[in-house]
């Protein structure tokens, strides 16, 4: 069992006997990762969402993708419908990144919460020229062990109606 069995939200609530280690969104995992320097895989979805319900039964459930994941991030889930405020920032990264969203939303972040690399569904085998998610943990995996002086800059630019946004807000 992992740390969601506590929490509300029906979609947490399924995912609470996964093997993967999730931690609902918040400072103690937030803090984890900062302690451990460990990158933040961030899966969001709700629970009428079938393509979650398929990346959950595909991979969240599979002790060999749940081991990668454990073992190289610390991974986060969040109800899209209960945090809508989240999901509207890492949609618009994950647009940004790849020029579509949707869900289930997959997204790596710094230890800080910075986007990097994201997504939406990905399979358990490589398909329709997707990489399996296992594909993708291992290659993010490396990428954040073996290119240290990459982590300091921003993949991900931030969208310009956040920044001019937030710039006539500071006005």
């Amino acid at each position: 069992m992992n740390r969601l069995a506590a929490e509300s939200s029906p979609y947490l609530l399924q995912h609470a006997d996964n093997p993967v280690d999730w931690y609902p969104w918040g400072e103690e995992a937030l803090a984890r990762a900062r302690e451990e320097d460990k990158p933040i895989l961030l899966s969001i979805g709700y629970a009428a969402c079938h393509w979650c319900h398929v990346m959950e039964h595909e991979s969240f459930e599979d002790e060999a993708t749940a081991a990668l994941m454990n073992g190289h991030f610390v991974c986060i889930k969040v109800d899209r419908e209960e945090r809508p405020d989240l999901d509207s920032v890492y949609m618009d990264a994950v647009v940004s990144l790849t020029g579509h969203g949707g869900w289930p939303m997959t997204v790596f972040l710094t230890p800080n919460g910075e986007p990097f690399f994201g997504g939406t569904y990905f399979p358990p085998e490589p398909r329709h020229g997707l990489p399996s998610l296992k594909q993708l943990l291992e290659a993010v995996a490396a990428a954040w062990r073996d290119r240290p002086r990459a982590r300091s800059r921003r993949a991900c630019a931030e969208p310009s109606s956040r920044r001019e946004s937030r710039s006539r807000r500071r006005s």
